[in-house]
């Protein structure tokens, strides 16, 4: 599967990766999704709402558990109500929600253990390396049938 998206959308979600730095942000892909090809059409920054309360809602995983810190410089997550919000808006749109991004502060654009247990198969899944709090590297990453996190590639298309 390949990831088409504009320049404005790597813009936007560096920038809000370098805003939040140093803790995780997050955010929505919204697009279409063709047999071989995803189309992002608009990138919903949301807000990182990690915290040990949140962190009560996932399972209990055993490779997770060795970042006790459970802060949001290592973790991310997006309120439901905003997740059934932008469901609803992209339906409304003949849309699909078609990945999630999110930041690695200090960290690579590589999925962590934690981003692989939690992926949901079929999104796209966008890491934006932080770097002393410029954004750099950026990758795109979907799970494989053994839910494996492999590398997606990104084409980058001119807006419409």
């Amino acid at each position: 599967m390949v990831l088409r998206l504009g320049n404005e959308h790597l813009w936007e979600i560096r920038a809000h990766a370098e805003s939040t730095y140093p803790d995780e942000c997050c955010g929505l892909l919204l697009g279409k999704i063709a047999q071989d090809s995803k189309t992002l059409v608009e990138v919903i920054a949301t807000e990182n709402v990690w915290s040990a309360a949140a962190a009560e809602n996932f399972p209990s995983i055993e490779a997770c558990e060795e970042d006790v810190s459970y802060t949001q410089r290592s973790h991310y997550a997006i309120a439901p109500e905003i997740m059934l919000k932008a469901q609803k808006s992209a339906r409304d749109r003949q849309l699909n929600i078609i990945g999630i991004y999110h930041s690695h502060p200090d960290h690579p654009a590589i999925p962590s253990e934690c981003d692989r247990v939690y992926a949901w198969y079929g999104y796209s899944y966008i890491i934006v390396s932080v770097q002393q709090g410029k954004a750099s590297d950026l990758k795109s990453w979907s799970l494989d049938n053994d839910h494996q996190f492999q590398p997606e590639e990104i084409i980058t298309v001119k807006s419409s």
